[in-house]
């Protein structure tokens, strides 16, 4: 029995993304038209960035993913995924006390680095994240090694994703800042670049990228199909 995949939503964009992803790479395993079922649930934005920039209050975060698991266990979902990097910080709050099961967004990008071969990545995402625990312990459980943006640079980051990304805006001026940055983590060592925010992945790419991209947003979504079908 393939299995029901649950959404937890955050910003639009990034589910959105995961959902299309969900959709349209299930058709080669299952046949024309096919993906397993799928329900999303997606409290307001605003609502999560409340307790996010005033506090940081993962607790009160927690909470809201929460409300959104029972949702979905309600709608028949078996396990659960969120395309939001950020909240994974939550998590400490959300697990103990889940209906159900998770998929973890870091340890899928950690997963698939290492079945590339990648030792250290460079991080990108909100300020929120890429300062966090999110990607540090996944990725140190695993040995590989990892970089952060300098504070500059995640302000500037932060204030893309929050000002243009969430909103559908891709610039050729924010693509250029990305660029740099990744370069720079190319000049330090770095083998590839985590695109730790679920909106990055519609900015840039394997195209535009110096380094290899790893889209955190549609490898979730590509562990998400796996474990539906159980392969």
């Amino acid at each position: 029995m393939t299995k029901h995949i649950g959404i937890v939503g955050c910003s639009a964009e990034g589910a959105a993304l995961c959902y299309r992803t969900l959709c349209l790479e299930a058709e080669p395993m299952m046949g024309r038209h096919a993906h397993p079922e799928v329900t999303m649930h997606t409290i307001s934005l605003a609502e999560y960035m409340k307790p996010l920039e005033f506090a940081m209050d993962w607790a009160a975060i927690g909470a809201l993913m929460l409300r959104s698991a029972h949702v979905l266990q309600r709608a028949g979902a078996d396990f659960l995924i969120c395309p939001d990097n950020t909240i994974h910080q939550a998590m400490p709050h959300v697990l103990p006390h889940s209906p159900l099961p998770w998929l973890h967004i870091a340890e899928e990008v950690g997963k698939e680095a290492q079945r590339r071969g990648f030792r250290k990545l460079g991080l990108t995402g909100t300020k929120f994240l890429v300062s966090g625990s999110v990607y540090p312990e996944k990725l140190d459980e695993m040995g590989i090694g990892y970089m952060r943006p300098s504070l500059a640079q995640q302000e500037r980051i932060n204030a893309i994703i929050f000002d243009e990304l969430v909103r559908g805006q891709q610039t050729p001026q924010a693509l250029a800042y990305f660029q740099h940055v990744i370069e720079e983590f190319k000049a330090d060592g770095c083998d590839a670049v985590v695109l730790g925010c679920t909106e990055i992945p519609l900015l840039i790419s394997d195209r535009e990228s110096p380094l290899p991209t790893l889209d955190s947003t549609r490898t979730l979504a590509r562990a998400a199909l796996r474990h539906a079908l159980q392969i």
